[in-house]
This record gives structure tokens, C-alpha cells and sequence, in this order.
């Protein structure tokens, strides 16, 4: 390739002129290989320091941070991402080839998949702006990213620009003075492999998305679109919704008891009766909710309580004699995970932090560019000698009994050659603390995740042990479990987050009495519980990306861009943190599923992944792989002859397409041009009604669509009248449910009050009372103390909010959010302005006030008040208030497992705040102002 000082000789496709001049577009052809100017190095050493030198990088942020470290002599220039691509749309073809069949996909299937390469228009500006620079210097160092993206970019760049110049590749995966010095002295070629296979990846997407979507479109809604990833992950969440549909629910009783010993209270649960074990969750088969016994037991030597005889059993038991009859003690040990790669980061954020894999990716790309972190994109869980040594000083602040003798060292599980080769960490020797680095917000909390992350993976495993009390009462056993941290090991510094709410509590300590077989616990209270079994959990996104990683399918760097897809085409909704498929993901992939197996089959799509990483490493062929992609072999048959069949059976089904079957359902549901509805037969006639949005595929009964069909016919529920005996309507449309004020006038332009149901309200809870109050909103509060505006209440797109009318910077109006623990519809002024009083928060900051379990008082040197909370990780003294002042920052500290948050003494949290800080803590003198000299 350009660039390059490979000796292979290059394929028959070179690279075409620009079609037009007056198009201002540059135009390519790919040319697979080619050769560094004649008798100029691409690779080689630095050269001579007075070298000057363009440093190209991806965005104007890293060109920032990277100037830093390099000689006066080397500008940095950002090319702002790519600066060619295949056309998007027909405006972007050039004219010379606008009447090529070919051209619409960008792609020249007949001429060995010669793509045709554009600039877009805003990177001519910025190609011209890198030419112009590139005249007045002695070399050009490309230094995008080390992974697939950045190795094409580089690529392109050298197509555009042509340098005259000796042409250097620099890589690096963190932005630190080292890494950087470091990567001067070894630079190497454009990995020609590397290329080959982002181009054969993008140029099989294109093929896909555009030769697909259009069948969509046809058959079953106009912009619709398929792709050879996202279509294999609307898959997986269509499947499991339809087991949910599948799934038939069990009912049990239990007995929970409520045990004392020693005035020291505990739990234990019921396990057998008559010497028989008590049915439980795992023992129903889940498509027909019956007894079925788990582990090869059989329903007859199960025990299914009804509520009956659960009743029963707890007035037999609760007057008996409870005896220990048994405790066993099992020690055990956890391991810590691994660093964090971009999946697992992705998965712990969006758990943790609630961030979706595009925000987590993009709050991480930032830290990145700014030097906090190294490389983001990696399936590696690797880490340098440096990064080892960094991390095992941190955990050393723990105590030294929290440093392993040996360093921990993670195999790789991945043997792709197209990503980075470290694990995502902090950067640089050391590691800056959260604290150290003055970032706030998403930014922080992210970083405070990895820091912790990466620290742990080099800690010691945490030592528990496991306790199991049996206890007898009459011809009944039950069971109480605990666990005791013997040592805490890397637990002090994180645990890992999971997608199992009751999972997440594993690392807590459950304490037993000190029982010992023959104590008799008195029986404090005895219930009979109800449990049913709940359907397969829907993916998250955090467990949508660790399925897709687990299969083989999607790669680091295209993770966050599936999970935005899947939702922006429509696919996909969130409900909370659930992904919830659509009518028309069904419709989509049962098509597929039908007509182009292939597309949406997790193995053949995973083999296709682990091919481009055989053309990255330079074991596959790109050219014969994309002929057997698209035209098709004896073991496939080929993208196109799939599709131009299928086009022509669909043609003979008209409408079949959007028909969604559903067992249980009497009545079909299709999909429309203006979104999903049911339809039957009634008297030869059809009778429709359209589906609400937040209708789950999985959830649709045979009861609600007669309801949906009634009110169809009715006309919507009344909820009652305003005071002006206007009637209340309880509609639902396209984006939820909501409360409607009067009818919708025919010929009149305009529409009734209309308001969506705040979180909390549904259908079913809604009062008349709270429908007149969201149809009169937004409310009047009063008027400002200062300003004299008007303060108003009322529900936006985030949720509910006040807002000061033109009380803002520059006569805006200044807005708060209301928090969970206030009403839209009675707040009141004072709150209000209390909201008001406070700094306005970011979105997706997080905006809430933390109330402190203890005020110890002022510090004796520093004057601010010490306090203390309970965190997340647990709790901790602060010294100060919070604020947005970053120059006021508190100081926080941890406090030790012995130390309890209400025994805590001004001096121990005077102690911890010091060794936090790191130094004595004294009030700060006040500035001396200076006084300006008078001229004589």
C-alpha cells in the first residue's frame, strides 16, 4: 500500500484520477500495495533533531496533549477522523461515475471489489490544510491510533497527500512524555495486513447494508437496515424475548424463619420436610411452569408447597423445639478480574455507572486524548512491567500485606492482531489517584472504575469462608448461610459489578452467631413465603456486548457503535436498563432467519470475524474472501444469490413479510407504515388497532388486544372531567402513555393538552386527581425574591423540572431538575428556590444531595466541617462541603474495616484526612495583594 516499502508487486486496480475539479471531491480507486517515495524510508529512526517534523493524529484534543512532549521543531495537526470513505449518499458520487450500476454501493463487485473512495466535504479543508504544512517540513509522522481505524486513516492520509517527505509510522497506547519519547525511536511501516482487513471489513458491511436493506424496505417498512453484526445481535435479544414468551411460570412456598441466639438475630430457610427436599425454582421446566426436579431428582421425592400447606406447616412449627443439628465451616478463595479490555469496560460501566457502551467509549476516548488512560479499544488484559510496578504502588497504600509477593500476570485470550496489546489502565509510571487528577463527573467515575480496576488486578485474593448452620424443628430442617472476609485482599479496592441484582451482593459479609451443634435459637417469627419463576432476564447492554464477545462476534472497536445502531434503526428499545426488541425486529429477523440464514446465524458470522483477523495477520487471502462473502462457494452460497432469490419469492408473497406471528395470540399483528398493530376478522371485515411503543413483544396476550381492539371501537377511557367538566383521556401513543384534555376538534389547528405519564404513574395507578394535575401543568409557582420572574413546575423530555423564567446568565431562563423525593405537581416555591441556591449540575452528573451520618465538627486547623458518609465502596470522612469550586475540592478518606462510621472521633478522622493528603492539613493564608507602584 502507499506508504509502504513492501515488495509485493501491486493488483490490477490503480488508482483513478479525481473525477471532477469543480466537484472538489477527490475520488479513489483502491490500490492495494505500492512503495514510500523513491529512495525515502517509511520506516526507520527519527532522524537528525533538527528535523522538521507534521505529526498527523485523529483529533485536535490528542494533537493538544501530544505537542507537549515533543521538540519545538514537530507540529501536531488533527485530520479530525477519516478523510475518505465510500460515498453515503448519490450526492457524493462523482459524475464520472454516477451512471456505473456499481457506484450507488461504492463497490465494484466485478472489478475485485475496487472500492470507490471519496472526500467528504469537510475534510477538504482540512486536507489542504495538512498539504500546506506538509511543504515546510522534513518528514511526516503518522500517529493515529495503534488499532485497524487508526492504521487506515493513516493509509488514506498517505493517498491524499502524497508526500515527498520520508513517511514515518509512530504507535503508542498511552499519551505520557515516555510513551511518546519512546515511540519516536521505533518507527515502523503502515501495516499494509492491518489495512487490508478494516477495507474488507467495511467494504462486506457496505455489501451488506446495501444490497439487504433495500429487500427490507420492500418487504416489510421503508428505512429499515440490515448488517452483517447488528443484525446477528437484534437476533439474540428477538430470541430471548420469544422464550420469554415461551416460558410458563411455577409457583412455591417456602418457610423463612427469623432465628436469635444470644440476642445476635439471623435467617434461615426452609430445606426439608419429612426427610424430603423442598421444591424450588430450578425444579419447574420453563416452557410448561410444571414439576419437572432439577439434578435427576424426581417430583415424587420433592416436597411443592401451596400457600395451604405452607400455612400449615408454620403453625406446627412455630411453638416447636429448634436445635442445631449440624455447621460446617469451607474456606474459600476469589481471585480478581482481570484489567479492564473495551467490552468488559463497557459492561462494568453501564452496571456501575449506568452508562450505554457509546457514552462509556466516548467519556474514555476523551480521557485518552487527555493523557489519563492508555488505549481504549483492546481485547487485551495484559499490562507492561511499568504498568505493574504503578499499580502494586497503589496497592501498597493499603497496607503492605495487600501487595502479593509475586506480580499478578494475565494471558491474553484473543490472538487478534488488529487491536492494542495492553489492557485499558491509567497511564504514565504512576498512577494518578481519582483525587489527584481535578476531573469531575462522568469523566471521574469512570476513570475512579478503571484506576480501581487495574490497582485490584494486582492485590491479593480475598480469603472468606463459607458458613452453613443446619437447624431441626420437629421433622423439619432448615438452613442458614453466612460468610465471613477473613482478608479482604483486592476486594478493598473493587468488586466487580454483575448483571444479577441478588449476585451483586456477594461481596457483602453475612455474619452468623457463634453456633455450635446442640444450641437451641429461639424462633422469633415464622412466614410463609410465595416465589414464582421468573423468565430468562432480557439483555442488557452490558450482557448484550458480553454475549456478542462470547460468541466471537463484533470486535472491540465495534461494540458501542452495535449497541447505537440496534436502537437508532429501531430495533431496540431500553426500558430501564433492559433491551426490549420491537414487532419489527421480529418481523426483520424472522425474514432473515427465513430467507438469508446465513446473516443472522452466530457462527457463520463469528467464523467471518476470526477470517478478517486471518487477513490481518496475513494468513487469508482479502480478495478470495470477499468472492466467497458475495458471490459464494461450495460450502456458502453467497450474499448476492441469497438475496436475488429471496427478492423474487417475496415478490409472489405480497404482505407476508410484515406479518408477525405470535403464539397465544388470536390475531395477526403487522407491521404498518406508521408502526405495529393488531388486526382480525370480524363479520368479513378487519378490525385494526395500533400497538403502543412500549409494548414488548414478549408481554402481548390475547387479553390485551381485545382491550386494545375495544377501546379502538369505544373510543379511549375516560379518567374523569377538569373542573370545567372537560373529559380526561388515558391515550397511548408513540412515545408512551399519556393523559389527553378534551377531544380533537375536526378542521381545528389546534391540538388538546396533552401530557406523558411521569415516572411512577401508569395506566393502572393514575388518579383523576393526578390527570388534572399534569393536564394543568406547567404550574405557577410564584415569583423570584430578586429577580420578580415567574417560577414554573412542569415535565420536559428528562423528566420534571422548575425553571426560573429569564433568571439565567444573559436573560435565559435557569432551569433545576426536580428530584425523585419532590412532585412536579405540589412542589412548592421555597423548594424551588432551595433547588435554585444550589450549583446547577451537568447531565449526567449526578445531581443528587448525599446527607451525611455524622457532623464530628470543624476541623482544629483547616476551619471546614468534617463529616462523615457512607459511600459506595463504603464509609469515609470528608473534609469540607461538596462543591463544583474545584479549587474547594474535599478531602475524603476511607475508613478502616475496624473503624465504625458512629465510633469515629474527630482526631482518627484528623489522622485518616492527613495520611490521605499526604500532608499536615492547616488553614490557608489569604493572598497578600499587591500594591501597584506609583511612577515617579
Amino acid at each position: 500500500m502507499a506508504g509502504s516499502t513492501s515488495k509485493t508487486p501491486a493488483r490490477k486496480t490503480a488508482a483513478r484520477k479525481s473525477a471532477s475539479k469543480t466537484a472538489a471531491k477527490t475520488v479513489a480507486r483502491r490500490a492495494p500495495t505500492g512503495r514510500a517515495p523513491a529512495g525515502r524510508s517509511a520506516g526507520g529512526d527519527g532522524g537528525s533533531g533538527g528535523d522538521r517534523s507534521l505529526v498527523i493524529v485523529e483529533s485536535p484534543t490528542k494533537a493538544r496533549t501530544i505537542s507537549r512532549f515533543l521538540p519545538s521543531g514537530y507540529k501536531v495537526l488533527a485530520s479530525v477522523g477519516h478523510v475518505r470513505d465510500l460515498p453515503q449518499n448519490a450526492s457524493e458520487i462523482p459524475e464520472k461515475y454516477k451512471k456505473d450500476a456499481w457506484a450507488r454501493i461504492g463497490v465494484d463487485v466485478d472489478n475485485d471489489f475496487a472500492p470507490l473512495y471519496v472526500v467528504p466535504g469537510g475534510s477538504r479543508k482540512v486536507l489542504a490544510e495538512l498539504r500546506a504544512a506538509l511543504k515546510d517540513v522534513d518528514q511526516l509522522i503518522l500517529a493515529t491510533d495503534e488499532d485497524r481505524e487508526g492504521e487506515s486513516i493513516s493509509w488514506h492520509l498517505l493517498q491524499e497527500l502524497k508526500p515527498k517527505v520520508p513517511v514515518r509510522r509512530m504507535v503508542f497506547h498511552e499519551i505520557t512524555e515516555r510513551a511518546i519519547q519512546t515511540a519516536l525511536g521505533e518507527f515502523r511501516d503502515v501495516d499494509e495486513n492491518l489495512v487490508k482487513a478494516q477495507e474488507a471489513r467495511r467494504i462486506i458491511d457496505r455489501l451488506t447494508g446495501y444490497t439487504v436493506s433495500p429487500l427490507l424496505w420492500t418487504t416489510v417498512a421503508p428505512r429499515l437496515s440490515a448488517g452483517r453484526v447488528q443484525s446477528v445481535a437484534v437476533r439474540l435479544v428477538v430470541v430471548r424475548e420469544r422464550e420469554r414468551r415461551a416460558f410458563r411460570s411455577g409457583t412455591w412456598w417456602d418457610l423463612v424463619a427469623q432465628l436469635a441466639h444470644l440476642d445476635a438475630q439471623f435467617e434461615a430457610k426452609l430445606i426439608t420436610v419429612g426427610g424430603k427436599r423442598i421444591a424450588t425454582g430450578r425444579d419447574f421446566d420453563k416452557t410448561t411452569g410444571r414439576l419437572t426436579g432439577a439434578e435427576g431428582a424426581s417430583p415424587r421425592d420433592l416436597v411443592l408447597l401451596d400457600e395451604a400447606a405452607g400455612t400449615a406447616l408454620v403453625a406446627r412449627l412455630q411453638n416447636a423445639a429448634w436445635k442445631v443439628t449440624d455447621r460446617t465451616e469451607e474456606p474459600f478463595t476469589t481471585r480478581p478480574s482481570p484489567p479492564f479490555t473495551t467490552s468488559t469496560l463497557q459492561q462494568e460501566a453501564n452496571r456501575k455507572l449506568g452508562l450505554g457502551a457509546r457514552e462509556a467509549m466516548r467519556v474514555a476516548q476523551d480521557l485518552y486524548e487527555r493523557g489519563f488512560i492508555t488505549y481504549m479499544r483492546t481485547d487485551s488484559v495484559s499490562l507492561s512491567a511499568q504498568a505493574i510496578d504503578a499499580a502494586r504502588a497503589c496497592a501498597r497504600e493499603f497496607g503492605p500485606e495487600y501487595v502479593p509477593d509475586k506480580p499478578r500476570f494475565y494471558a491474553n485470550k484473543s490472538a487478534n492482531a488488529q487491536e492494542a496489546h495492553e489492557a485499558i489502565r491509567p497511564s504514565g509510571e504512576r498512577f494518578k489517584s481519582p483525587d489527584e487528577t481535578g476531573l469531575s463527573g462522568r469523566e471521574f467515575r469512570l476513570y475512579d472504575l478503571i484506576w480501581k480496576r487495574t490497582v485490584a488486578s494486582q492485590m491479593p485474593d480475598s480469603r472468606q469462608t463459607r458458613m452453613v448452620v443446619t437447624i431441626a424443628a420437629d421433622n423439619a430442617e432448615f438452613r442458614a448461610s453466612g460468610k465471613r472476609i477473613d482478608f479482604a485482599g483486592f476486594i478493598r479496592a473493587y468488586v466487580e459489578g454483575s448483571d444479577d441484582p441478588e449476585a451483586a451482593l456477594d461481596d457483602k459479609e453475612v455474619v452468623l452467631p457463634a453456633l455450635v451443634v446442640g444450641d437451641t435459637p429461639e424462633c422469633r417469627a415464622l412466614d410463609a413465603v410465595k416465589h414464582e419463576t421468573q423468565p430468562p432476564a432480557r439483555y442488557t447492554e452490558a450482557s448484550l456486548v458480553k454475549a456478542l464477545e462470547e460468541l466471537g462476534i463484533g470486535r472491540p472497536s465495534t461494540y458501542a457503535s452495535i449497541m447505537d445502531t440496534i436502537q437508532a434503526r429501531g430495533y431496540v428499545r431500553q426500558d430501564g436498563k433492559a433491551l426490549v426488541p420491537t414487532f419489527t425486529a421480529f418481523a426483520v429477523t424472522s425474514l432473515l432467519e427465513e430467507r438469508i440464514a446465513s446473516l443472522v446465524d452466530t457462527q457463520f458470522t463469528a467464523k467471518m470475524e476470526d477470517q478478517l483477523d486471518e487477513i490481518a495477520r496475513g494468513e487469508q487471502d482479502q480478495l478470495s474472501y470477499l468472492k466467497q462473502f458475495f458471490f459464494g462457494d461450495k460450502s456458502h452460497p453467497g450474499l448476492k444469490p441469497m438475496v436475488e432469490k429471496s427478492a423474487a419469492d417475496l415478490k409472489k408473497e405480497a404482505g407476508g413479510a410484515r406479518l408477525v406471528k405470535l403464539e397465544g395470540v388470536n390475531a395477526d399483528i403487522r407491521i404498518g407504515r406508521y408502526g405495529p398493530y393488531v388486526e382480525v376478522m370480524e363479520d368479513g371485515a378487519p378490525l385494526r388497532a395500533s400497538l403502543p411503543s412500549d409494548m414488548a413483544p414478549g408481554d402481548l396476550t390475547d387479553e390485551l388486544v381485545q382491550e386494545l381492539l375495544r377501546n379502538r371501537q369505544e373510543g379511549p377511557p375516560v379518567i374523569g372531567t377538569d373542573p370545567d367538566g372537560v373529559p380526561i383521556y388515558m391515550m397511548s401513543g408513540e412515545y408512551g402513555p399519556y393523559v389527553q384534555l378534551g377531544d380533537v376538534e375536526e378542521g381545528s389547528k389546534t391540538k388538546p393538552k396533552r401530557t406523558s405519564l411521569p415516572k411512577g404513574v401508569t395506566k393502572e395507578n393514575i388518579t383523576i386527581e393526578i390527570a388534572r394535575g399534569l393536564v394543568s401543568l406547567p404550574r405557577a409557582l410564584g415569583t423570584h425574591p430578586e429577580s420578580g420572574n415567574a417560577i414554573r413546575a412542569s415535565l420536559g423530555r428528562f423528566g420534571p423540572f422548575v425553571v426560573h423564567v429569564k433568571g439565567g446568565e444573559g436573560g435565559k431562563d435557569e432551569y433545576r431538575s426536580i428530584p425523585a423525593t419532590d412532585d412536579v405537581l405540589t412542589i412548592a416555591l421555597p423548594r424551588a428556590l432551595e433547588l435554585f441556591a444550589q450549583p446547577k449540575g451537568r447531565r449526567g452528573a449526578s445531581s443528587s444531595v448525599v446527607t451525611p451520618l455524622r457532623e464530628l465538627g470543624a476541623h482544629p486547623e483547616d476551619g471546614r466541617a468534617v463529616l462523615v458518609f457512607d459511600g459506595r465502596y463504603g464509609p469515609y470522612v470528608q473534609l469540607g462541603p461538596n462543591t463544583s469550586d474545584r479549587k474547594a475540592k474535599p478531602i475524603r478518606a476511607t475508613l478502616p474495616n475496624d473503624l465504625k462510621p458512629d465510633a469515629v472521633t474527630m482526631a482518627q478522622a484528623v489522622q485518616l484526612l492527613e495520611a490521605k493528603a499526604g500532608r499536615p492539613i492547616v488553614k490557608k493564608k489569604p493572598a497578600r495583594k499587591k500594591t501597584a507602584r506609583s511612577k515617579a
